[in-house]
């Protein structure tokens, strides 16, 4: 039997590059016996809903064309649901389809992984920040990065990647490091100054960076990393070995694991918090994992 794939698109990935690739895309889905539905929302609320209204009606899975946030967005969508969720990674960032095996460089090679239609269960992350709640498959961030997303999120200029690099550099100006309260699981609380706090169901956000490198998708748990507070200089050393994955063996940097975590801060710090590089809101936030919430295509 042909599969039936609802395939949700963002148009404005890769600043429009990624929509030329969907054409060959379809083709191949369409040759592998695949019959195809295409949503493309207006905005993020639109897509929502056009999404959640094709997984009312039971395809074979929702197939996410795009980077980490339309992926969050499907997997409002998918959660909780039978509807298995597909990737074909066409945005900036990538990180929740490289933690799950997906070829992130090729399209077609991911395309084929949709055909095969072997799926495996893997967790998720309940967040709350006031009346907000939503879930997240990657990483949330808060504090020295979450402060970067929100100043980039304010520029008009430069265009792409370009524009975090800006708003690293304008943000490093300005960064105190923020009193952070952890409370794990009800249990142990972490109180101490920090760059910033990642909760993780995954290892890696930002494209590539490797903020908790030992975070595993289907392990009922969730990964905490907290960069202590350090000098600007020291700061700027450590924060590029991000990338490697080996900041976590510097003495400024704790790592837990919970199934829940609550996020506060400093009222004046006037934190908020981003997962899967998607706004959430102010903290405090709370985080709860949610053991095999998501059918994911491998």
């Amino acid at each position: 039997m042909s599969p039936q794939l609802a395939v949700l698109v963002n148009p404005a990935a890769r600043g429009g590059r990624a929509l030329r690739q969907l054409e060959p895309v379809a083709r191949r889905l369409r040759a592998g016996g695949a019959e195809l539905s295409v949503i493309v929302g207006s905005d993020a609320a639109d897509a929502l809903e056009r999404a959640c209204t094709a997984v009312a009606e039971r395809p074979d899975a929702l197939v996410a064309f795009g980077g980490d946030g339309l992926v969050h967005l499907a997997v409002q969508a998918v959660a909780g649901t039978d509807v298995p969720l597909g990737i074909i990674p066409a945005g900036t960032g990538n990180d929740i389809a490289a933690a799950l095996g997906v070829p992130c460089k090729d399209p077609l090679a991911a395309a084929r992984v949709v055909l095969r239609m072997k799926s495996r269960l893997v967790d998720a992350a309940r967040v709350r920040a006031g009346r907000t709640e939503e879930l997240f498959a990657g990483v949330l961030c808060c504090g020295f990065d979450s402060r970067v997303n929100e100043r980039a999120n304010r520029l008009t200029w430069p265009a792409g990647p370009a524009r975090y690099v800006v708003a690293m550099v304008e943000e490093l100006r300005s960064f105190r490091p923020v009193p952070f309260r952890l409370v794990l699981d009800d249990d142990e609380v972490i109180e101490r100054e920090a760059m910033l706090v990642a909760v993780a169901n995954t290892p890696s956000y930002g494209g590539g960076m490797r903020v908790c490198p030992d975070a595993l998708p289907d392990d009922g748990l969730l990964d905490v990393v907290m960069v202590g507070a350090l000098p600007k200089g020291e700061f700027l050393r450590v924060f590029p070995s991000v990338y490697r994955g080996t900041h976590a063996g510097h003495p400024a940097v704790t790592a837990r694991r919970a199934r829940t975590v609550r996020l506060e801060a400093a009222d004046e710090a006037g934190l908020v918090a981003y997962a899967d590089g998607e706004r959430v809101g102010p903290v405090p936030v709370e985080c709860e994992v949610r053991p095999g919430a998501l059918r994911v295509l491998v």
